[in-house]
């Protein structure tokens, strides 16, 4: 019992830290900034979402730690500057894209771009209206070269905008701010453009960049106000008295959209699970030092009495079965990390993938795709097992096959990091490079090419190659190459980079798988699945 408490406590702990850093975040650029959006009549970033969405849906933010302890010197970029996220609206599922102006003016930092051209993939993967609330000075001009020219920088978003048009996919601008330079195209390329009259505006030039460019004294309303965009150059289709306004009518557009043609994942009545879902929180150990048994963790997510286990005899360092989850059909691949009997005694099962739980797991991947059920991976994997028994019986081979599996897969899938996601061991379960339609990670998630231990002893073995070093040197060393290493491995700097979409708690597992796999039936167009070549 004291075991699962301290994993109680340990988890509970990690929740509180992740909220309290989030509390922080939600403040955006600060009370000084928020207050001087009040003196314009102008909500905030989040209060502008929260009043556009549904109230009795939820709404999934994307990013919210995008650009986390990135940024120091800038001032920081609190959520990259933006938030972001899939919420109903109208009662139709929408990605909403947000600018915060309390931050740099709404300026686009690097992590900004990435943020941003992120939100537009989940709606071109999934097929779903954008709502785009702009109020932006533009590209952060002291980092503009890591923002503006390459293939994934700012200039990527327009090139978007015209591909989700041809797909037919819906997107809505509504200019509450500034919508300056480059950014002015956002709007235009559009579906629709609403403004709010002395607030919003659009040009490619500022009123003191005319003056410098062509000596033209001119304000800003008249050069690219409201009334100036809808009543002489044409570029808004409404204009608005206030934000309120604004954000109405964008309910009312929503609203009439057609109907969707959907995927066609098979779901039926939800049934609640047979365990409470924070019994998770009891289930995993103090720092994920201790095996566990992941079908517990399973029964807290899926509906109950639907898990069937493939394969259940063979393989067992991968779960791999059949359940519904809120009804939806889903198959379910989750590294095992318990300790079973063998004839020669105990062994542990530490998120190993050993070869024939990678051929179990690439024959139950192609299994779904056949039958068009979406795939949920849940991560706690220390990689491939190495040594010349794994070796010779064909590791590299038989973790090809699962690689090849995961990547030619069609059906949506759903990544959870629940504990450590190392090495090749993330790629073969759908790391973030396999295209997961949404990925996760659990507070007490490490992400990194091996665990912090390893990779310390391996590069201090390179650092002191060759010299004479004692051993009191060796150990400050290796104390400042792990400290420095398990940083890049935490969460928060996953988090801050998009490695992974949000930081969860491990309790609303369920509603997001729920919520992603009715955000990917919007989407029909399931290509035929192909596993390529790979040895048998």
């Amino acid at each position: 019992m004291n075991n699962i408490n301290s994993g109680e406590t340990w988890m509970k702990g990690l929740l509180n830290e992740k909220q309290a850093r989030f509390d922080k975040i939600k403040e955006g650029g600060g009370k000084k900034s928020i207050e001087k959006q009040r003196q314009k009549n102008k909500l905030t970033a989040r209060e502008r979402v929260d009043y556009l969405i549904d109230n009795n849906k939820p709404f999934i933010e994307i990013g919210a730690f995008a650009g986390y302890e990135m940024y120091g010197e800038q001032g920081g970029c609190p959520a990259g500057g933006t938030v972001a996220g899939i919420g109903y609206v109208s009662g139709r599922q929408c990605v909403i894209v947000a600018n915060d102006q309390t931050v740099k003016a709404g300026a686009w930092f690097p992590i900004t771009g990435k943020k941003n051209l992120r939100m537009q993939e989940i709606a071109m993967e999934n097929h779903l209206p954008v709502i785009y609330l702009v109020d932006s000075a533009g590209v952060y001009l002291p980092m503009q070269d890591e923002i503006f020219p390459d293939k994934e920088h700012f200039g990527r978003v327009f090139r978007n905008n015209a591909q989700m048009s041809a797909m037919g996919i819906t997107q809505i601008a509504a200019v509450l701010g500034a919508c300056v330079a480059g950014g002015a195209y956002l709007p235009i390329m559009s579906d629709e453009t609403l403004m709010v009259e002395g607030n919003g505006s659009i040009f490619l030039a500022g009123s003191y960049l005319v003056k410098a460019a062509i000596g033209e004294d001119i304000d800003v309303e008249t050069l690219g106000g409201a009334e100036t965009h809808n009543a002489i150059s044409g570029i808004a289709d409404y204009k608005c008295a206030t934000e309120h306004e604004c954000l109405d009518k964008i309910k009312a557009i929503i609203s009439k959209l057609g109907r969707p043609v959907f995927a066609g994942f098979d779901r039926v009545e939800s049934i609640s699970p047979a365990r409470n879902v924070k019994d998770i929180y009891t289930i995993m150990h103090a720092n994920n030092t201790r095996p566990y048994d992941v079908a517990e963790i399973i029964e807290c997510i899926v509906d109950a009495g639907s898990f069937s286990q493939f394969k259940e005899e063979y393989g067992k360092t991968i779960v791999c079965g059949y359940a519904r989850i809120d009804g939806w059909a889903v198959g379910i691949v989750a590294n095992q990390r318990l300790i079973v009997k063998t004839r020669k005694g105990e062994m542990q099962m530490g998120g190993v993938i050993y070869n024939d739980s990678a051929d179990k797991a690439a024959r139950f991947i192609l299994n779904c795709n056949q039958k068009k059920i979406p795939l949920v991976f849940l991560q706690d994997v220390t990689g491939f097992m190495v040594g010349s028994r794994s070796e010779h019986a064909g590791i590299i081979k038989d973790g090809a096959k699962l690689v090849n599996a995961v990547a030619n897969s069609v059906v949506p899938k759903f990544t959870f990091i629940t504990g450590n996601s190392y090495g090749a061991g993330n790629y073969a379960m759908c790391g973030k490079a396999y295209d997961p339609r949404f990925i996760y990670a659990w507070p007490g998630a490490k992400i990194a090419v091996m665990g912090g231990d390893q990779a310390a002893k391996t590069l201090l073995q390179i650092q002191v190659a060759g010299r004479d070093v004692s051993k009191e040197e060796q150990q400050q060393l290796l104390d400042q190459i792990k400290s420095r290493y398990d940083k890049q491995t935490t969460p928060y700097y996953a988090a801050a980079r998009l490695w992974v979409d949000d930081i969860i708690d491990p309790a609303d597992t369920r509603k997001l798988i729920s919520e992603g796999i009715a955000a990917a039936n919007h989407n029909p167009d399931i290509k035929e699945f192909k596993t390529g070549v790979f040895q048998v």
